[in-house]
């Protein structure tokens, strides 16, 4: 794909992916994340395309491995659309059936669908589960719609629209007005207003500024941060670069667990997908913001989800926490200035 040189490019790329996409009738989304991936959901995806190879449907449906659905025990998860028809635990030698009879002959298979442990009732739809229709997703909500890897999804669910709205209509005191309004907070116990973050690094002193992407959870078994690069990585980027915009930053680092390999390997592909279109690098769709964003990862140290502690080991330093007070008072020196 081309470079975007412009908010014009852009838009001529998102209805281009929107007519490209309109002539497919079937499409069928599999969960991709590390919990269906442990109940072998890649040689489920394997051979659904494998047999819809063989009964020539390539074209005419389409194949969506996700992130993280959230209904982790009952992987592999899989919905079929039209329909909104939900299968799940399932098996490679269920790939004939869901092809034959589901894509070819409308016929839902019953030993595939969810059962209600209340109830003990199969339950067709996605919509109608009990466990989904209690959520209200918020970070999570587009996973389903989005393959991690492909920058062109994101896009084509409009993607990347805030990030050209708030370069060609906002000032970095807007946009961060805008955040105070929302009431945006941080995802940790504390929840600290992201604003007051965002107008500290700003207004700090100091030329240097930058953007920190803490995923670094340590928590056993913990899928906050995992699921979302996982799942929908370029999220977490246009995030960023609004954040960047906002508080002056021209370099951010996304701070990730090495014991989340998947996470690891998608974030970086959005991160060189990002930069091959433009949304990375200088001059970011013809605009004077320039912004990029490198990975590190953590060794497995708990205490480095600690902002000071992370911070640190960003420069090289032991990850040790700081009491009492902020990192840049600690390093003045330095004259950087950092917003997580």
């Amino acid at each position: 794909m081309p470079k975007l040189n412009s908010i014009s490019d852009f838009n001529t790329m998102r209805r281009r992916l929107r007519s490209r996409r309109t002539g497919i009738s079937t499409l069928i989304t599999i969960c991709g994340g590390t919990g269906c991936q442990a109940s072998r959901s890649q040689d489920v995806i394997d051979a659904v395309k494998k047999e819809l190879k063989k009964q020539k449907l390539g074209r005419k449906v389409s194949v969506r491995v996700t992130g993280c659905h959230g209904f982790c025990e009952q992987g592999p998860i899989m919905v079929l659309e039209p329909g909104n028809i939900f299968y799940c635990h399932l098996k490679p030698e269920d790939a004939s059936d869901i092809v034959t009879k589901t894509l070819l002959k409308g016929e839902v298979i019953d030993r595939l669908l969810y059962t209600d442990p209340v109830t003990e009732q199969k339950i067709k739809t996605e919509a109608e589960i009990w466990f989904y229709r209690k959520q209200d997703r918020q970070l999570l909500a587009q996973n389903r719609q989005v393959d991690p890897c492909s920058i062109e999804d994101y896009i084509d669910i409009e993607g990347y629209t805030a990030l050209a709205k708030t370069l060609a209509e906002l000032s970095p005191e807007a946009v961060i007005e805008k955040i105070k309004d929302s009431g945006l907070r941080g995802r940790g116990g504390g929840g600290f207003p992201t604003f007051r973050k965002w107008t500290e690094c700003r207004s700090a002193p100091g030329d240097e500024k930058y953007v920190i992407c803490n995923a670094d959870e340590g928590d056993p078994g913990a899928y906050m941060d995992r699921s979302v690069l996982e799942g929908n990585p370029h999220l977490v980027l246009e995030g960023m670069m609004i954040g960047a915009f906002a508080v002056g930053a021209q370099q951010g680092y996304v701070y990730v667990r090495n014991e989340y390999p998947l996470a690891v390997k998608h974030v970086k592909i959005a991160v060189q997908q990002a930069k091959e279109l433009g949304f990375l690098g200088d001059n970011i769709l013809g605009s004077d913001f320039s912004f990029d964003v490198e990975i590190a990862r953590g060794g497995g140290a708990f205490v480095c989800g600690e902002s000071t502690a992370l911070m640190a080991s960003l420069e090289g330093k032991v990850g040790e926490p700081l009491q009492g007070c902020s990192y840049s008072t600690i390093w003045p020196q330095t004259q950087t200035n950092h917003a997580q």
